[in-house]
Order: C-alpha cells, then sequence, then structure tokens
C-alpha cells in the first residue's frame, strides 16, 4: 500500500545500513532492498517506483544477492527493521539515486541545514 513518508518514516532519525543485498524486490509502488548486515539483522529499505529507478538507469538486476552496498536512509517511526533509503553507495565509491522523490529531498534539506 503506498503511504506518505513522514506516516512511516522520521526525518530526524537518519541510519547508515552497510551490509550485503539479500534480496532486492522490483515492485511497485516502491522497491524494496532487503540488506544483511554483519550482525545478521536484515533490514528492508525502501526505494523509488521502478518507473522512477529506470530513468536513473537501474533495471530488475543491478543488485543481485551479496552485492555490498552502503545505504544512507531514514529508519521507520515504529522503531522496526526498515528505512527509507536517500541513497546507496558501493565500495569503491560508485553511488547511484533509489529514485525516492521525497527522501531524496529530505536529505537534500538536512544537508543545506547543516551546512548553514
Amino acid at each position: 500500500a503506498h503511504h506518505s513518508f513522514a506516516a512511516e518514516f522520521d526525518r530526524n532519525k537518519p541510519i547508515k545500513l552497510e551490509g550485503s543485498v539479500v534480496k532486492f524486490e522490483w515492485v511497485n509502488p516502491h522497491s524494496w532492498i532487503h540488506i544483511k548486515l554483519p550482525n545478521g539483522q536484515v533490514w528492508r529499505v525502501e526505494g523509488g517506483a521502478p518507473s522512477a529507478l529506470l530513468r536513473r538507469g537501474w533495471n530488475r538486476n543491478s543488485l543481485p544477492a551479496g552485492t555490498k552496498i552502503i545505504v544512507q536512509a531514514f529508519q521507520a517511526r515504529d522503531g522496526d527493521t526498515r528505512a527509507s533509503a536517500a541513497e546507496i553507495s558501493f565500495p569503491d565509491g560508485r553511488e547511484l539515486s533509489l529514485g525516492n522523490p521525497t527522501t531524496e529531498a529530505v536529505a537534500a534539506a538536512a544537508k543545506r541545514a547543516e551546512g548553514n
């Protein structure tokens, strides 16, 4: 089901998740990346819609299982191991936009605030 970012995620709880992709769900209205952290915990990270990801050069095979990634995200309000991704990067420094306009706007606003 579709939801508002503010209802489900907390812009005041940024989190950095580093781990390996377990599964990449290419589904509407939002894609989901399942990431296993070194402590064994698995987080579900919401990304953009497949149509938005396609415009950014993604496809359903962009994140095969086992891929090491670093995700900057915002935690779920309910404390669950769920987050909304702002950006994703790889150990070699490459970055990909997750095509999630709300999260990208929140992240950009936070960066502007840090600059003041």
